[in-house]
């Protein structure tokens, strides 16, 4: 197999073949009969719903959160089975003598999530112990989040990416306005969410089983076997984009105990991004990561370089977010900006047809016709090595998987500009530019995508940005990371800047205040 060679640490790879190595740019490489990339989460929790009805013996759910509230399919059904994910599980051990069930989120969503997920969370797993499980799992460091969305059935089906089992994820490709659909459990309505995921069958789908046995043995003690008998499942709503490829699954795990660090993610970001002639596209919840974004900095300063297309959402939810990673963001770009001296580099947001911001939750990159990656990891420092992230790959090796790739690439941009994707590649061909193709099928209203706006930053938010606060770069025991994050601010943060900081923290302090009344 064709080797990466790595000058050093800080270096980009340089490729001699192939983008995936197992034990450098991915964990496995493993065969799959199918595999399809689903887009926003209707599609997803109805395919999701319907493979779970055909497991026999193991549904193992793997997640950052679930809420066993939420409807999977809004609106009527003719199965018989209920809606609502919680009672949903228990009808299937109940209709299924042989089914176990393993459900496995990260400990702090609990905390998150105390007030309206407990009960339902306690009832699953007391009244259905003996095939039900629930775990909460905390093995990990100190402020680390389990991020990896990951399904298995029967290791005979897998999805896996960027899409979570909880509230306000539920849209339709159309993100209507309004959509009474997605109404939260709590009454209130949420609003427009872009996502995507994806499912494999064959060898990859039992990989992605015995990457969430592993999960479940490090957080639980408890060592689960294999299923013993696997028949092909496969959700009828969803049409394989490719078949017979070799997927690539690719790992980020923080240092723990006894664990070493894995990065694998981090390094296929990078190879990707070096291996990119034409064109890099990028849809991401954030965008901060220092060492991707100065990967894509220094394909930009090459006159030869990709046109890169970033999609991210308009702003961030919360206020934490909003002072920190937007903050990063608008650090980013504007280093992005000083290194794109040749025009190669947008960044863009989608909006509903009211005009609305829809927000973008999924995590996808796709270079040229040649490789595609779907995942939980977002372009952000926690993702590349301080939370636990799972991504697929496909590398290209044939016509057939160049032309699903560059299908994949249109669909996406032809639902955030609402036109057919056929007209995206005309466009696109015709321009001989993505970005070109992009400006032209904007419009002033309706569904389209409009650039990201540009913030001004003052000098105690760069402050608090540059020290990694809310995005940390690797993990650390509490001592250290404080004493970490103490060192880097008073050596970076001015005198008058001290004032700022103490102010956004009254600010905070007072804001939730108020939303809590």
């Amino acid at each position: 197999m064709d080797a990466v060679e790595q000058t050093d640490d800080d270096a980009l790879p340089v490729l001699r073949g192939g983008i995936l190595h197992p034990g450098d740019t991915c964990w496995r490489l493993a065969r799959a009969d199918r595999l399809g990339v689903i887009v926003d989460a209707a599609d997803y929790f109805a395919a999701a719903r319907a493979a779970m009805l055909d497991a026999e013996e193991s549904i193992l759910l793997i997640g950052w959160d679930f809420d066993l509230r939420i409807d999977l399919v809004p609106g009527e059904t003719d199965d018989g089975a209920p809606q609502e994910l919680g009672p949903f599980l228990k009808h299937l051990v109940r209709r299924k003598p042989h089914l176990g069930i393993r459900i496995l989120k990260w400990d702090m969503a609990v905390v998150y999530m105390m007030k309206s997920q407990f009960l339902p969370l306690m009832a699953l797993d007391l009244r259905s112990v003996d095939r039900i499980r629930l775990r909460f799992d905390s093995k990990h460091p100190w402020g680390a989040a389990h991020h990896q969305k990951i399904v298995v059935i029967d290791d005979a089906l897998a999805f896996c990416g960027g899409i979570d089992m909880t509230t306000n994820r539920w849209d339709t490709r159309d993100h209507l306005p309004a959509d009474e659909r997605r109404r939260r459990p709590d009454g209130e309505l949420s609003g427009p969410w872009h996502d995507a995921t994806t499912a494999v069958d064959g060898d990859a789908a039992r990989a992605l089983g015995d990457l969430a046995r592993a999960r479940w043995h490090v957080a639980t003690g408890q060592r689960l076997r294999p299923p013993r008998w696997r028949r092909p499942i496969w959700p009828k709503s969803i049409a394989p984009q490719m078949q017979d490829v070799e997927v690539g699954i690719a790992r980020t795990m923080p240092a723990y105990e006894d664990r070493p660090a894995i990065n694998e993610i981090e390094r296929l970001y990078r190879a990707a991004i070096r291996a990119a002639r034409k064109t890099i596209y990028l849809e991401s919840q954030y965008f901060a990561s220092a060492s991707i974004c100065e990967a894509i900095e220094e394909r930009l300063a090459e006159p030869d370089g990709p046109e890169i297309l970033v999609i991210n959402p308009e702003s961030m939810i919360g206020w934490l977010e909003e002072h920190t990673m937007e903050v990063a963001r608008e650090l980013r770009l504007a280093s992005i900006q000083r290194a794109d001296c040749y025009g190669r580099f947008a960044i863009c947001h989608p909006v509903n047809e009211a005009g609305r911001p829809i927000y973008v939750h999924a995590k996808v990159l796709i270079v040229d016709d040649r490789l595609i990656r779907v995942g939980s990891s977002n372009v952000n420092n926690r993702s590349m090595g301080f939370d636990t992230e799972c991504d697929l790959a496909v590398d290209a090796t044939d016509d057939a998987t160049r032309a699903a790739i560059l299908a994949i690439r249109d669909d996406l941009l032809g639902e955030h500009l609402d036109v057919e994707p056929a007209e995206v590649r005309r466009v696109v061909e015709e321009c001989g530019s993505l970005i070109g193709a992009v400006r032209r099928l904007q419009r002033a209203e309706g569904r389209t995508l409009r650039p990201v706006r540009r913030i001004e930053v003052n000098e105690a938010e760069k402050a608090v940005a540059r020290a990694h606060l809310a995005d940390p770069e690797l993990p650390g025991g509490p001592e250290g990371r404080i004493a970490h994050m103490a060192k880097r601010l008073a050596l970076s943060v001015p005198l008058s800047a001290w004032l700022g900081l103490a102010a956004l923290g009254v600010a905070g302090a007072i804001y939730e205040v108020r939303r809590r009344r």
